[in-house]
């Protein structure tokens, strides 16, 4: 009697296991589904780029802030780029004329990524940011047009400027002048001109969308 009570238990005991066996491995196939899931829907998303408020004179700090976010976290399959906009502009100092670099939009920076709530949280907390720059901090992408407008991206452009091409600039804070071409990047869409600047000559980096070939 003894023994056939022993060997109903080892049954249930080997039963229970075996239940609790399956219940793992359904579990554990309904986790990679759910994960499969996520990653698949991830690599749906676009990418974007949005605006982000900074606190006044932090915007370098909040992008090497949130560049640090983004390595701690393993975000490069979501955040690809963080650009603090500039702008060309000529100063006159002591009677004297330069080119420099200014930021364009002061207390913002540009981040390209594919958003999703489960990152508002890691993007809004990061020191010196302060939240999305949209309609009651909401997370709102930039239109092309204004990606564009924004020179957020190369514009492709086809041109027929060889080096030692005399090109005109007809954009930006150097509209008007005149200069020659001493290097070509079809690749990134760039050129490099010597320009007549405040009495002497001096290359610049320009942008195809920038310039035009001066009729010889």
């Amino acid at each position: 009697m003894e023994e056939n009570k022993i060997q109903e238990n080892q049954i249930l005991d080997n039963q229970e296991g075996e239940i609790k066996a399956e219940e793992n491995l359904q579990t554990e196939q309904t986790e990679a589904e759910e994960a499969q899931s996520e990653k698949t829907s991830v690599e749906d998303i676009p990418a974007k780029w949005y605006v982000l408020h900074t606190f006044s004179g932090y915007e370098n700090v909040a992008k090497k802030n949130l560049e640090t976010v983004v390595e701690k976290f393993n975000l490069q399959d979501r955040i690809f780029d963080i650009v603090i906009p500039m702008e060309d502009v000529v100063e006159e100092k002591n009677g004297k004329k330069k080119l420099v670099q200014r930021k364009s939009m002061p207390c913002y920076i540009f981040v390209k990524m594919k958003y999703g709530d489960d990152l508002w949280h890691n993007v809004t907390i990061t020191r010196g940011i302060t939240g999305f720059a949209g309609p009651g901090g909401r997370a709102l992408p930039l239109t092309d047009e204004e990606v564009i407008k924004m020179r957020l991206e190369k514009i492709k452009v086809d041109v027929d400027i060889e080096v030692g091409d005399t090109i005109e600039v007809v954009d930006g804070a150097l509209n008007g002048m005149v200069g020659k071409v001493s290097e070509v990047n079809t690749e990134n869409g760039t050129l490099t001109a010597v320009l007549e600047m405040f009495g002497r000559e001096t290359p610049v980096e320009l942008e195809f969308a920038q310039v035009r070939k001066a009729n010889k």
